[in-house]
Parts: structure tokens; C-alpha cells; sequence
């Protein structure tokens, strides 16, 4: 007697077409050598050429025409500040770099993910990310084997080494803000434990990262989260976030002099400010008077360096001291703004900086009216928690810091989440492994 073989399910036939996003995170985890474009950088191109393939093999309509205007608004500015750079190659580097993190990358990771489940898998990658270079940092921490902070080695980079100093500090963020976006969700309770640990566990390794913009960025987020959550939920979780804290201070010892001394520096920006801090505000003054010269379009792409000197003060120092973490001592000069809407202002003039900022700010609504929704309906709560959070976060952190480094890409795959939930998020439920759709009527029965 034969037996027919009962086909798989549609949703499990189908291999993820989200497994090469996570495949970018994977790559983020391993050592990174200094220098030119990374290997993120890399896969994150195969990821777009992988999109362009499916799309064109599926025959289907890439992008709705929202979805096209919304990411395709920073493309005239950048253009034009590619004309106006120092040199045609320059201008294609400058143009290429910004359409790879803006516009390219964000609309794959959109066209790639199919529902909230896809949605979901890209959030824990962020959190495992988080987790695997925040478990280094710490151990640099400890055993003083990170970047040099003040004469000691101890600031915690992961494998993003203190070339990139920022660049752990960013993963370690984007990834506690998917971790407290899923636990505030309505996902099970054993999966909103495991994110409230996670979320819990990278507290130190963002503490030991020394960066006062991350943790600036990432305290406003999860401020943001928490209330949009509920007001009760807010406070429970802000009562373990309070337990950890005097745990990690008064049992593990984190809370050490130069820890306490960082953090007592965040309210000395105006008073008795810290050389870094005198460097980002000369550097300001500089990005400001060179949109003042060319306000329209700015100096072109990667223009801010070669134009920086001319508009500096002597209050400038002449780089950043890095040492540590495998590299030896030496001074990197500053070739940016440290401020992202500054940068775009300087080399993009006006144009610039309203197409990208006007991108954001429609991700921005589109994503705030999902989440509005999303939290009546219940099942997609915690991917409109992570969506939303991962803008504020980055346009937060846009104020202290800009692009640049493996890191950046990071800021890439965390929009192209935002940009799903904002313009297509909202409309996907959760695929069945037959292939339906699960409607909030489900849940609701359930109950």
C-alpha cells in the first residue's frame, strides 16, 4: 500500500528570504580589521543584489508607491552634494555610501520580510548581536584589554576595536531597545522573560562602553517604550531596571570612579566642559559656517574634512588618542561633525538635510500610527515597540554622533525595520504555518 507524502506547509517549505539580513549580523559578530569597506559592508550589498533578484524572478511590484517616495526623498539632495564634491570620485564614494545606509539596504530588509515572524527574527538578531560583543566588552572591562580610556584600557569595543569606538556602544543600544520592545509586547511569557533578561544583561556592557551618547539615546528610548506601553507596565520594569542597577553598582562594582565621573559629565557640557566635548563644539561652529557659505546645497559629499581647518578654531584639538584593544597608540584625526544633521547640513545644504530628515520624519509618523494601532490590536505590539524605538533611538543619537565605520551599517538594517513596520507593517499579520493570516478575532476568541 503506498502512501502519499503529505506536502509541507507553504511556511515551512519556503526558506526565509530574511536569512541573508541575518547573515549581516553574523558577520558583525566576527573581528573586523581596520580600514576600507568591511565585511558587513559587503554582505549588505549581496543583500540588496539578493533583493533585486527576487523581486525581478517573483515578477512583482517592488515597492508601493509610499514606500518608494518615503525612502526615495534623500536621493535629489544627495545627488546634487555628489556634484558639488571635491572630485567625481569622491562624489560616487560619498553618493554610494549614503544610498547603501538611506535608501538601498532599508528597502531590502522592507521587500524581505514578509510579516511580523520574519520581523521578529530580525529584532533577536539585533539582540544577539547586542549580546555576543557586549559579553566581549565586558570582558575587556575586566580584564583590561579594551580601548584606552583616560590611561587605563578598559572601554569596552567589542570586536569593532577603538578605531570604531562607538561601534559596540551602537549594537549594544539598538540591540536593549529590540530586547525591551519585545518584552513589552504581547508575545508569550516565556519569550518576553528571555527579552527582559537580555534586556537586563546588556546594562553593562552599555555602562562600560563610556559612551555618554549611547546612553543618553538609549535611556530616552526606553523612556519612550515604557510609557507607550502603559503606565503600569512602565513602572515595573522600571523597578528591575532600578534592582539591576544597584546590583551591577554595589555587587559587581561597576559603578567605578571613571564610570561615575562619565556619568557626572554629561551635566558639565556647558560648565567646565572635557576636551571632547570643546572638540564636537568647535566642530559644530564649523559644520554651521559652512552651511552658512553654501546653504542651499552645502560643499559636497565628504567635503567637511577638506573644508574643516578653514572654519575651526584654535580651541580644535588636532585628533582623538586611540590605543588599546590590540591597536597601538596613536591620534585619529576628527573628519566629521560628530553630529549627523550637521554633517548632512555641511555637505548638503539645505536640499540634504530635508530629504533626509523628511524621510525620517515620515517613517516617524507612519510608524507612531501604527503603534497607535498596534496597541489595541495586541499581536504586532511588540514590533511596532521595536520599530519605534529603534527611530527614536537613532535620531536621538544623530544629535551626538554620525555615520561612520562597520558599525553604520547597523543603522542600515535597523531603518529598513523601521521603514517595514511604518509602511507595510501595519497591513501583515502574523503568516500560519498553512499560510493564513492570524487576525486580532483570533486573539480575541482566544480569550
Amino acid at each position: 500500500m503506498s502512501h502519499a507524502l503529505t506536502p509541507l506547509p507553504r511556511r515551512a517549505a519556503t526558506p526565509a528570504p530574511v536569512l541573508p539580513a541575518v547573515a549581516v549580523f553574523a558577520v558583525l559578530a566576527l573581528p573586523l580589521t581596520p580600514g576600507g569597506a568591511g565585511p558587513a559592508d559587503v554582505v549588505s550589498g549581496l543583500l540588496v543584489v539578493y533583493c533585486v533578484i527576487r523581486v525581478l524572478r517573483e515578477r512583482r511590484r517592488p515597492l508601493s508607491r509610499t514606500a518608494a517616495v518615503v525612502l526615495g526623498l534623500p536621493v535629489v539632495g544627495l545627488a546634487l552634494a555628489a556634484m558639488g564634491a571635491s572630485s567625481p570620485e569622491t562624489g560616487l564614494a560619498g553618493l554610494g555610501r549614503y544610498l547603501q545606509i538611506f535608501v538601498l539596504v532599508p528597502a531590502a530588509v522592507l521587500l524581505l520580510i514578509r510579516d511580523r515572524a520574519d520581523f521578529r527574527v530580525l529584532a533577536w538578531s539585533f539582540v544577539g548581536l547586542a549580546l555576543c560583543q557586549g559579553a566581549l566588552g565586558v570582558h575587556q572591562y575586566v580584564t583590561r584589554t579594551g580601548a584606552s580610556y583616560q590611561g587605563e584600557d578598559i572601554r569596552a569595543v567589542g570586536t569593532f576595536g577603538p578605531q570604531d569606538v562607538m561601534g559596540m556602544a551602537t549594537a549594544v543600544s539598538l540591540g536593549l531597545v529590540c530586547a525591551v520592545g519585545i518584552a513589552l509586547g504581547r508575545a508569550s511569557v516565556r519569550q518576553r522573560a528571555i527579552a527582559a533578561g537580555c534586556a537586563l544583561a546588556l546594562l553593562a556592557p552599555l555602562a562600560v562602553s563610556f559612551s555618554r551618547g549611547a546612553w543618553i539615546a538609549t535611556a530616552l528610548t526606553c523612556t519612550v517604550q515604557l510609557v507607550t506601553a502603559g503606565l503600569r507596565r512602565a513602572l515595573k520594569v522600571a523597578a528591575a531596571a532600578a534592582a539591576a542597577g544597584v546590583i551591577l553598582v554595589g555587587g559587581f562594582g561597576v559603578g567605578t570612579a571613571l564610570l561615575q565621573q562619565r556619568i557626572t559629565s554629561i551635566t558639565q557640557v556647558t560648565h567646565a566642559p572635557d576636551q571632547s566635548v570643546i572638540d564636537r563644539y568647535t566642530l559644530w561652529a564649523s559644520a554651521t559656517d559652512m552651511w552658512r557659505q553654501h546653504p542651499l546645497t552645502g560643499v559636497g559629499l565628504k567635503g567637511f574634512p577638506q573644508y574643516r581647518d578653514g572654519h575651526a578654531t584654535l580651541a580644535l584639538s588636532s585628533g582623538a588618542e586611540i590605543a588599546g584593544a590590540g591597536a597601538a597608540y596613536h591620534r585619529q584625526p576628527l573628519l566629521s561633525p560628530h553630529n549627523m544633521y550637521l554633517l548632512v547640513l555641511s555637505e548638503q545644504g539645505l536640499v540634504g538635510l530635508l530629504g533626509l530628515a523628511g524621510s525620517w520624519l515620515a517613517l516617524l509618523v507612519c510608524g507612531l500610527r501604527g503603534l497607535l494601532r498596534g496597541r489595541d490590536r495586541g499581536p504586532g505590539a511588540d514590533c511596532a515597540l521595536v520599530s519605534c524605538g529603534l527611530l527614536v533611538w537613532l535620531l536621538t543619537d544623530f544629535v551626538y554622533g554620525d555615520i561612520g565605520g562597520p558599525s553604520t551599517v547597523l543603522t542600515a538594517m535597523a531603518l529598513g525595520l523601521v521603514a517595514w513596520w511604518a509602511l507595510a507593517g501595519d497591513e501583515r499579520g502574523d503568516v500560519l504555518p498553512g499560510g493564513g493570516v492570524r487576525e486580532r478575532v483570533e486573539e480575541a476568541g482566544a480569550r
